[in-house]
């Protein structure tokens, strides 16, 4: 394959992920005209339309669509490891982006990302605080942070915490006049401060285990947020209950601006993992962040 046809390809990928000549040619550094004439030249050499372009719009033909799930991890791929090529140098270079909740990203990914940039002062992390599960390679992401038992696979992963659990949580105040629950139904009697999912669009049903027992609670309240740190927030003012991660919460239980309630009823779950494509094990960047986030129990 020739170099032009490998630009050429380069620039449809561009075009289909992004959408949009604009867009596409300002992230590729060329002008629209020149983008438009590159992608016309490829159509004409394989003899097929692989775009649709409208007045509003660019969408991509089967054919199109064909090139961007077969021929588009590969070229990826490629560019991963082009872009780690300065490893040979024994100086890794590159960037690594990364997907992960509020949570896991101030919690897990930040007290260690510090170190990690002083060590390696030419790789660049990105990271996308969401609560999707995104399609990694679509959304052309290194890794994404998930639980343990969202891991599959189809993906390689690493423990980056011991288990974990989720705790209910309020503040003195909130309390203040009021009878703390004791057992999970007592949650519908109080303010709770709940999360709405991306994916689904259904609003976080908390979760709770004792001696075998295992209870969902739709749980209702004045605030909706998106996030457990923001719910964390909302619970310190003295908002409502607010179920999240114990490591959000743990600094404040520890000096009492929280309360913890229901403690015989949080079970442990499995811990956070960094989930990411098979192959991204092999470039010396991202391999070199998974061995820093790697939990080790004797690191906990």
């Amino acid at each position: 394959m020739s170099r032009e046809y490998l630009n050429d390809l380069n620039a449809f990928l561009a075009v289909a992920r992004e959408k949009s000549f604009t867009r596409a040619a300002a992230k590729l550094g060329v002008s629209q005209s020149a983008l438009s004439h590159t992608i016309r030249q490829l159509e004409q050499r394989l003899g097929i339309p692989l775009l649709t372009r409208t007045t509003r719009s660019v969408s991509t033909t089967h054919a199109g669509d064909y090139l961007v799930r077969n021929v588009g991890p590969h070229l990826d791929q490629i560019e991963t490891q082009i872009s780690a090529i300065g490893q040979l140098q024994n100086r890794p270079s590159g960037t690594i982006r990364i997907t992960a909740a509020d949570d896991a990203i101030a919690c897990i990914i930040r007290p260690k990302l510090s170190e990690f940039l002083r060590k390696y002062p030419e790789i660049k992390v990105e990271l996308n605080a969401s609560l999707k599960m995104v399609d990694l390679i679509k959304e052309r992401f290194d890794a994404g942070v998930r639980m343990g038992e969202h891991t599959n696979k189809e993906m390689a992963s690493i423990p980056i915490t011991s288990d974990v659990r989720f705790v209910v949580v309020g503040s003195p105040s909130y309390f203040k006049g009021r009878k703390k629950p004791q057992n999970p139904s007592d949650l519908l009697q109080h303010n709770c401060i709940t999360m709405r999912l991306p994916t689904r669009g259904g609003i976080y049903a908390w979760e709770f285990e004792k001696d075998g027992e295992e209870l969902k609670i739709r749980v209702d309240g004045q605030l909706v947020l998106n996030g457990s740190l923001a719910v964390c927030d909302a619970c310190l003012d003295g908002i409502g209950l607010g179920h999240m991660p114990e490591m959000v919460a743990k600094k404040y239980i520890a000096d009492g601006r929280l309360i913890s309630v229901l403690q015989d009823w949080l079970p442990f779950w499995s811990g956070y993992h960094l989930c990411f494509p098979h192959n991204h094990e092999n470039t010396m960047p991202f391999s070199l962040f998974a061995e820093e986030m790697r939990y080790t129990p004797e690191h906990s």
